[in-house]
């Protein structure tokens, strides 16, 4: 019985002294805390540089627009080296191969206000360079204009510029690749429409 109660006394003890000890608590702090401060860092570098190379695609895309509407005409040449623009502007976030889709339309809009396809080139970057195919078929019907845009008998410069960002921490933002685009419409400044030559 009194061994009994001596151990009962030397736990109780043991107890109170244990919880008194803060040695060590700031190690278990610590390894409580930076998984969450981790997720957190990356997660912010993931997002500050999804929001920042988003930027850098609307700017692609209007400054591609603006580029071919201050022309008269266009030529194979001329958007190979707008399209081209496209890795500058996303400087410094690099462009692999398949990252970047650029288009750039010239859209007729006809009496009844029905939108068209005049001409329509696309660009993929490659190792610096761009490769130019055809976009849209000619007078492809377009129903995507935004309805104050539709002013019969005249023409748009429409581009569309897409980029895969792949963030540094894919499982942070829950996807390895996030898709972001952008599009702008834009008036001939110089002429009427902007024609393109070979």
């Amino acid at each position: 019985m009194i061994k009994s109660s001596r151990i009962a006394r030397r736990s109780r003890q043991l107890i109170a002294r244990f919880a008194r000890d803060s040695r060590g608590l700031a190690a278990v702090e610590f390894a409580f805390i930076v998984p969450l401060m981790l997720v957190l860092l990356f997660g912010m570098i993931d997002t500050s540089s999804g929001v920042a190379i988003d930027r850098k695609v609307t700017l692609t895309t209007r400054s591609l627009s603006d580029l071919v509407s201050q022309g008269t005409s266009v030529s194979q040449t001329d958007l190979k080296n707008f399209f081209g623009f496209g890795v500058a502007i996303m400087a410094p976030y690099g462009v692999n191969s398949g990252e970047l889709e650029q288009k750039v339309t010239q859209l007729a809009v006809d009496g009844s206000k029905q939108v068209k396809v005049v001409w329509s080139y696309s660009a993929t970057i490659a190792n610096n360079t761009a490769t130019v195919t055809t976009g849209y078929a000619k007078d492809t019907v377009v129903t995507t204009v935004p309805a104050n845009l539709l002013v019969a008998n005249t023409y748009l410069i429409w581009s569309e510029v897409k980029y895969s960002y792949t963030p540094i921490t894919g499982y942070v933002l829950g996807k390895t690749v996030i898709p972001l685009s952008d599009e702008t419409y834009t008036r001939p400044r110089q002429s009427d429409k902007v024609d393109y030559t070979s």
